[in-house]
């Protein structure tokens, strides 16, 4: 059995929980056609989030990473098409980095595209009723700074491991001491959770039938 890994934040800016851990950690352990999801917690930490995402990928193997982060603007499951190589942080990190203008991998390229479908889970989504929309921006803090490194660490080591993002809104806890802030049940991202899981391996299986290669 294959690992799939999700990953999720720790707090940070402030709050005392991150939605993004709290609705991956729900599918730990969780199957789904012959995978097994694996949750890992990244610290909100520019540098150590890529550290520990090399830590979780050794240690799971996974032939799917997808990650997940918290943004108080987002109004749905918002999935990332973009990567760009640049730290541009409006608020300290959580351990008081506020890189501006920096590259997150100096050698890198400007940008890497996600290598799930994107359009596809997106539909999925939506057709379980629940909100979901394509994104073209990851933004310049720790959630792009983690993505772009997922991304460059699939194309320089593990050319057979599809990425993606994914951003979630705040929690209604959360929009409740953020008056006019949009809101999505951590129970609601767990489930579109499932769904983009369960979407990225059946694609998987189909491009595996075209090429012959399913065992």
């Amino acid at each position: 059995m294959r690992n799939v890994l999700l990953t999720g934040f720790e707090p940070f800016g402030g709050e005392d929980t991150n939605p993004s851990w709290e609705a991956v950690r729900r599918l730990d352990g969780w199957e789904c056609r012959g995978h097994r999801v694996v949750a890992h917690r990244i610290p909100c930490v520019f540098g150590a989030a890529l550290d520990g995402l090399d830590r979780a990928v050794k240690l799971a193997d996974p032939v799917v990473l997808l990650c997940v982060g918290q943004a108080q603007s987002r109004s749905d499951f918002s999935v990332e098409r973009v990567a760009i190589n640049l730290d541009d942080a409006r608020i300290p990190d959580n351990a008081g980095n506020q890189p501006i203008d920096a590259p997150v991998i100096p050698e890198g390229p400007a940008a890497y595209f996600a290598s799930l479908p994107i359009k596809a889970i997106v539909a999925a989504v939506r057709a379980a009723g629940l909100p979901a929309s394509v994104s073209q921006t990851a933004g310049t803090f720790v959630c792009n700074h983690l993505f772009y490194g997922a991304c460059h660490l699939r194309a320089v080591r593990r050319p057979d491991l599809r990425v993606g993002f994914v951003h979630i809104p705040l929690s209604p806890a959360q929009a409740a001491r953020h008056p006019g802030s949009p809101s999505m049940a951590i129970e609601s991202v767990a489930e579109a959770l499932r769904i983009a899981v369960d979407t990225i391996l059946a694609t998987g299986e189909d491009r595996k039938i075209a090429e012959g290669r399913l065992d």
